[in-house]
């Protein structure tokens, strides 16, 4: 089949390969590169240009590039955005500004099916999996990457065991500063367990909001 896309020119796809990587730290996959029309031999000669580095197999970042605070975040999102991973849970918290990171690994989540056989420590990432795909209003879109929404964050925290009072603490700011309201924390844990459901009770009550 032949491709009818109008191929860009060498300005319009290095453009345009900026205006991706810009908004992902500098990073991007080679994957991302072909979708522009960069090929494997035009990667090479820009990595031994001094245009682009390469990080890792299928992975680069474009030289010059200011750092970002959560680049380490972007990166560990796109090495995996392939199947279908979310940042979520601890990560999530933190890029939400709720609570700060109490984990030295980033959390992100795959559909069950998606799990690699294994990650290797040094990736520095915690994967989590779930078997029902997760709905288009439990994902949202912060710093570059892909995130689960405030509800799903919230409901997944509590729902992985940690300290009540950092889940009460961090849903009292997201409803204050009204990143999600009582009525979407109570959806959000509709079908989790009955001491989650008790916990986010207890964090809309103590929040004194009112669905």
């Amino acid at each position: 089949m032949i491709d009818s896309r109008p191929k860009l020119s060498r300005t319009d796809r290095l453009q345009r390969l900026f205006e991706l990587a810009g908004g992902q730290a500098g990073y991007f996959t080679a994957a991302q590169a072909r979708g522009l029309g960069y090929s494997a031999r035009g990667l090479v000669h820009h990595v031994a240009a001094g245009h682009f580095e390469r990080v890792s197999r299928g992975f680069y970042r474009l030289v010059g590039v200011p750092a970002d605070p959560h680049e380490d975040i972007v990166a560990a999102w796109l090495r995996f955005a392939s199947r279908r991973a979310v940042v979520s849970h601890d990560t999530a918290l933190a890029l939400y500004d709720l609570a700060p990171s109490r984990s030295h690994k980033i959390h992100l989540t795959v559909p069950r099916e998606q799990r690699p056989r294994s990650v290797q420590p040094k990736n520095g990432v915690k994967l989590h999996t779930t078997i029902a795909p997760l709905r288009r209003d439990e994902v949202a879109k912060r710093f570059g990457v892909e995130v689960t929404s405030p509800a799903r964050t919230l409901a997944d925290v509590a729902d992985a065991g940690v300290d009540p009072s950092v889940v009460i603490e961090a849903a009292a700011r997201a409803l204050g500063t009204g990143l999600v309201t009582p009525g979407e924390l109570r959806e959000a844990v509709t079908r989790r367990s009955a001491r989650v459901r008790r916990l986010m009770e207890r964090a809309i009550r103590e929040a004194g909001a009112h669905a």
